[in-house]
């Protein structure tokens, strides 16, 4: 078996361990929302593009409504030209997170995509630095959930696991390849 079709194997064992989760803890862990987005941001978000190193992505954050939910919209092209790859909204928390924090949580759906949640922690000092879990949108709501263990660290050079007391920020992010992208979240934060 090639290294390509071991890590494709290994990715999609993490997309099902992802689902099983979901299934595992919607309905009993605590939530702690970060934003709801209704009727405006509870936290600052920033967009930011890979054109911070030179990329050529671009995209926008917009607030949006369709009627039963509010949102932020992430809409953009997302182009690996010049070593680029990526657009995201990101928000720095103020505040540390309790230690008995398990995972993110959110309330999301996308045009289909794969995308990523980031976490920055107190050890990720550089830009390209971060934590992160893949996630799929689909056309309606859903609540998706991701361990903390499920987050990867963007290098060897950080610490394997994420510590909930040290995350600084958090990350919408789509990422890696040339494409489209188009996804809204009503709601997100954390689960105990």
């Amino acid at each position: 078996m090639t290294n390509r079709c071991i890590k494709k194997i290994c990715m999609y064992t993490a997309v099902l361990i992802v689902g099983i989760s979901q299934m595992t803890f919607s309905n009993s862990n605590e939530l702690i929302m970060l934003d709801d987005f209704d009727p405006s941001p509870k936290v600052e978000w920033n967009f930011v593009a890979d054109s911070v190193m030179g990329g050529v992505s671009s995209g926008e954050i917009l607030l949006g409504s369709d009627g039963s939910e509010t949102f932020a919209s992430m809409i953009g092209n997302v182009s690996t030209e010049n070593n680029g790859g990526f657009i995201q909204f990101r928000s720095n928390l103020d505040e540390r997170l309790d230690k008995e924090i398990k995972g993110v949580y959110l309330k999301v759906k996308g045009n289909g995509e794969k995308y990523y949640i980031h976490l920055r922690t107190r050890g990720t000092m550089l830009p390209w630095q971060y934590y992160q879990s893949a996630f799929l949108t689909q056309n309606g709501w859903a609540e998706i959930f991701l361990p903390l263990d499920s987050f990867m660290p963007s290098g060897s050079w950080l610490s394997k696991g994420v510590n909930p007391t040290s995350i600084r920020s958090i990350g919408v992010v789509a990422y890696g390849r040339d494409h489209v992208a188009d996804i809204q979240v009503t709601e997100i934060g954390f689960y105990l």
